[in-house]
């Protein structure tokens, strides 16, 4: 039922300083504003490749107001597409869960998943602007068990487990699976991570938080032009390898570089190799 990851909705105090940091470091552009009263805020909404970012500032007292005050600018919330909004209603009906209607989103509560804000667009055309391609991962980290939350969203999205990859990460500390939505087309899928070790920052992250939306991914043609605007802005990341200057491959950028949001890049079709179908990275 899902098809893409298609945008992430984030908590920020500031939409022009968040705007701008998207901007310099990926080449996003400003799509349009829009208010939101479920969120009762303000939404700058930009296009990032094919995804959108939505930086919602509050009006009041909220969703938004509340995630701000409690933990700081950052990511609030998931947003992936269907081909049929009517469609996933009907389904989620069926199957017992509250959700939330706001025009043609849908929204679900950390409650009804596995400690992650959900939202729900129709699908569009989605073409590509900018340095970044697409975004493709969204990670829910857990304290509680990762199969039990795989099985949940198996049953709230019509998910197939048979394409599902496990994964598993000693130097991050954690076990779980990729619920991938269409492999080999799409890399798109909830990252489901149980933490091993809670000295990790990851585990450090869960500890304070529980289950809960922890980062998201991107997929670029180009990383070494992301990390010299990184470079150029002084902007912090760690290099998948040793050195910088020459990295091709991968990058986590910063939470302090993006408005609060913790962001993996990855060169296209490198995601692959920790997703089952080695044989697919192309050098």
């Amino acid at each position: 039922m899902l098809e893409r990851v298609d945008r992430i909705q984030m908590a920020v105090a500031d939409a022009g300083e968040a705007a701008r940091a998207f901007q310099d470091l990926l080449g996003a552009e400003p799509a349009r504003e829009e208010h939101s009263d479920y969120l009762n805020a303000r939404r700058s909404i930009l296009t990032l490749g094919a995804s959108e970012v939505e930086l919602c500032v509050p009006r009041g007292a909220g969703l938004v107001r509340a995630h701000l005050d409690r933990w700081g600018p950052g990511l609030l919330t998931a947003g992936f597409s269907v081909a049929s909004v009517p469609a996933l209603r009907a389904h989620l009906v069926a199957e017992g869960v509250e959700f939330t209607r706001e025009g043609e989103q849908t929204y679900l509560e950390p409650s009804e998943t596995a400690g992650m804000r959900v939202v729900v667009s129709p699908a569009g055309p989605g073409r590509r602007l900018g340095l970044v391609s697409h975004l493709y991962e969204v990670t829910n980290t857990l304290v509680s068990p990762w199969a039990a939350a795989a099985e949940r969203y198996t049953r709230l999205f019509k998910l197939d487990p048979s394409r599902f990859a496990p994964i598993r990460s000693e130097r991050f500390g954690y076990v779980g699976t990729l619920t991938l939505f269409d492999p080999p087309g799409r890399l798109d899928r909830i990252e489901i991570s149980q933490v091993t070790d809670p000295q990790t920052a990851m585990g450090r992250w869960a500890a304070k938080r529980g289950d809960s939306l922890y980062m998201c991914y991107v997929e670029t043609p180009d990383v070494g032009a992301i990390v010299r605007r990184l470079d150029r802005k002084h902007a912090r990341f760690t290099p998948r390898g040793g050195d910088p200057a020459a990295e091709r491959d991968g990058l986590w950028i910063h939470p302090s570089a993006l408005g609060g949001l913790l962001l993996g890049v990855s060169r296209t079709t490198v995601a692959w190799e920790w997703s089952g179908r080695p044989e697919l990275v192309s050098n």
